[in-house]
């Protein structure tokens, strides 16, 4: 493990992921921690009337430049030793720019903040980490606003056992595993067998096969709601990150939409790890 990115807002929320970054890389060994700002400069459309106020590119530079040595001050002292921390500014759109920007960093894992509070739903529809999410390959701790870092020891993966092989980035999921060397618990959410198939327990065999050398614990939980149960599950096991591969189509899809038949109330102080397909 190399590189942690933390993407920043110089809001509260990031400020706790960047502490949290911190010590994910004294757990990890990492060499680098990159604070990362991207400011949007508006370019006004001609013949468009705007009430935008224009803004000096310089200033707007100037400012996000001030925000990180800020930022970089108060981080220093709580720096692990060997870490270098550094900064940088640049004038994009963070999603749109984000999986190039880890590309360039040579990134093992994207650490961001909640923009909503703890609530699993907004976690994962808050406007800029949800879409960093979306747009990276990069691997993405998602820290509540309320969490804590503690060492990670016990790892809740989320799983729905369909096409496992074909849809389990096992390179990368084995790859964190490898430095995490956690307690792994696989976990799988149905009610009334509604995603039960005919192929589930091949896809469970197999499943288990791939990760036999990490000695996965099973676990088939019924619960009414995919995510409640999740957090539940995680809450009870008193898990450090919860893992899950969020997909265009699939079990986990309805988590990144808001539902508007059931409100997704979760105050867990559980990190999130999203790993892409």
């Amino acid at each position: 493990m190399k590189t942690i990115i933390v993407p920043t807002d110089f809001s509260e929320t990031a400020y706790n992921a960047a502490h949290y970054a911190l010590g994910l890389a004294r757990q990890l060994q990492a060499a680098r921690v990159v604070l990362y700002h991207a400011y949007e400069l508006i370019v006004p459309i001609p013949d468009l009337p705007t009430t935008v106020p224009m803004v000096n590119p310089d200033e707007l530079r100037a400012a996000s430049l001030e925000g990180l040595e800020k930022m970089t001050r108060e981080l220093t002292p709580l720096l692990p030793a060997n870490v270098t921390l550094e900064t940088r500014a640049e004038n994009h759109l963070l999603p749109a720019n984000i999986d190039q920007l880890c590309r360039q960093e040579l990134a093992d894992i994207l650490v961001m903040g909640t923009t909503g509070g703890s609530q699993l739903e907004e976690m994962l529809v808050g406007s800029n980490t949800v879409e960093v999410v979306k747009n990276t390959k990069c691997p993405v701790i998602i820290v509540p606003a309320d969490a804590r870092f503690t060492p990670v020891r016990k790892i809740v993966f989320a799983a729905d056992f369909r096409h496992v092989v074909d849809h389990t980035p096992m390179q990368v999921l084995k790859k964190l595993l490898d430095v995490f060397k956690p307690e792994l618990h696989v976990l799988n959410i149905d009610h009334d067998s509604k995603h039960f198939t005919a192929d589930t327990p091949y896809e469970t065999l197999q499943l288990e096969q791939l990760l036999e050398a990490y000695n996965p614990q099973f676990h088939f939980v019924e619960h009414a709601d995919v995510a409640q149960g999740i957090i539940d599950f995680a809450e009870q096991q008193q898990a450090d990150l919860i893992l899950i591969i969020p997909r265009k189509h699939g079990f986990f899809e309805h988590i990144f939409k808001r539902s508007r038949t059931t409100q997704l109330a979760f105050h867990s102080h559980i990190p999130l790890l999203a790993i892409h397909e």
